[in-house]
């Protein structure tokens, strides 16, 4: 079931139950911490002194030489991953089977750069140590995502990532994080962003998914690669003209949000746990979340889910579900959610009224 991003707008409904709410373009910009000094705001073509300290500061925060501003995550990791196959002469990789090159890509990294996956354990099961230790295939790069996304949010334990890492390090493999959610994986692993960073040769991070901004990314590692990365970011494209109206939205969220993660993660644990007592609910997973994300998995048909949507955003005004996703079971929907803004906004008592119609 797919819903339009629009449809809300039909019902007055100001209000969602997962996400940071609804955008205003004219609000972002206008916030304070976007624009202040024309001289330092703007870039060009990669160079500008706002941009390049905001790099300097997330490599810094990560314990990385350098970093790169991109447009997409998918720009930066399809380029990472190429200047290491090139480096160490091999055209594979490593990964979950699900990691996003893989699954959201059309095949980018095989049809731009010949790069082909070795998978590693299986489409619903999380990455362990024996898999890694049984890979016998050459690679150039094990590629980890935190936490994986299409099993739930799921994380390693500390201890497990770590053996993982050294492992990958002694056959002298690249070690690369899909840190597309790392900020979310903070508060689990109780440890700072240099230190789960340092388990990794170099690291992606987004800035639209739980930091909210409109788009953008960074790369960040050795200064070397970073030096080609930016070399490449110009044959793919994504050396704009100017980056700032991504970059300055992009490090005024940051700023704004980055101290609420572990808020995001309590607060999907709250909305888990009533998700989970619905009737309509099969399982939660995982219970409990590590971080601010889950998927519920759920008995209620895909046009009757529709229905109760529409009906639920026009008495409480909250928009629910955007969409939801197939199963392999017949009759079991699977449903995302990550909390934010909106979800802290509603608080559990609205939230349980609007579940409990919803998920009856």
């Amino acid at each position: 079931m797919a819903l339009r991003k629009k449809d809300p707008d039909k019902f007055d409904c100001p209000d969602a139950i997962a996400g940071h709410g609804r955008p205003d373009p004219a609000a972002i910009y206008a916030a304070p911490g976007v624009f202040g000094d024309p001289r330092a705001d703007v870039d060009l073509y990669g160079t500008g002194t706002r941009l390049n300290a905001f790099e300097a500061r997330i490599a810094a925060l990560l314990g990385k030489d350098a970093g790169v501003f991109m447009p997409s995550g998918t720009m930066a990791q399809q380029i990472a991953l190429r200047i290491v196959a090139d480096r160490d002469g091999l055209r594979t990789f490593a990964a979950h089977p699900t990691n996003h090159l893989t699954l959201h890509e059309r095949d980018g990294i095989t049809r731009l750069h010949g790069l082909h996956l070795v998978p590693l354990a299986s489409a619903v099961t999380p990455i362990t140590l024996a898999d890694v230790r049984g890979l016998a295939e050459p690679v150039a790069t094990l590629l980890i995502e935190l936490p994986q996304r299409e099993l739930g949010g799921l994380l390693p334990a500390w201890d497990e990532l770590l053996a993982m890492t050294n492992l990958a390090r002694e056959r002298g493999w690249h070690v690369h994080l899909d840190g597309a959610r790392l900020w979310e994986s903070a508060p689990y692993y109780k440890r700072s962003y240099a230190q789960i960073a340092a388990l990794f040769d170099s690291v992606y991070v987004s800035f639209y998914k739980g930091i909210g901004a409109i788009a953008g990314a960074m790369l960040c590692g050795s200064q070397p690669l970073i030096d080609e990365a930016r070399i490449w970011q110009r044959r793919h494209g994504g050396n704009l003209m100017a980056l700032y109206p991504y970059a300055n939205v992009a490090e005024q969220s940051f700023d704004a949000r980055i101290s609420r993660m572990p808020k995001y993660r309590d607060a999907a644990q709250w909305l888990a746990e009533l998700v989970a007592a619905q009737p309509g609910t099969v399982r939660v997973q995982p219970a409990p979340p590590p971080t601010n994300m889950f998927h519920c998995y759920l008995r209620v048909p895909p046009d009757v889910l529709a229905q109760r949507v529409t009906a639920v955003a026009r008495k409480h005004g909250v928009w629910t579900i955007l969409r939801t996703a197939p199963t392999a079971i017949d009759g079991i929907t699977k449903w995302e959610i990550s909390a934010g803004d909106a979800t802290l906004a509603l608080g559990p008592k609205r939230a349980q009224a609007v579940l409990e119609q919803l998920l009856a």
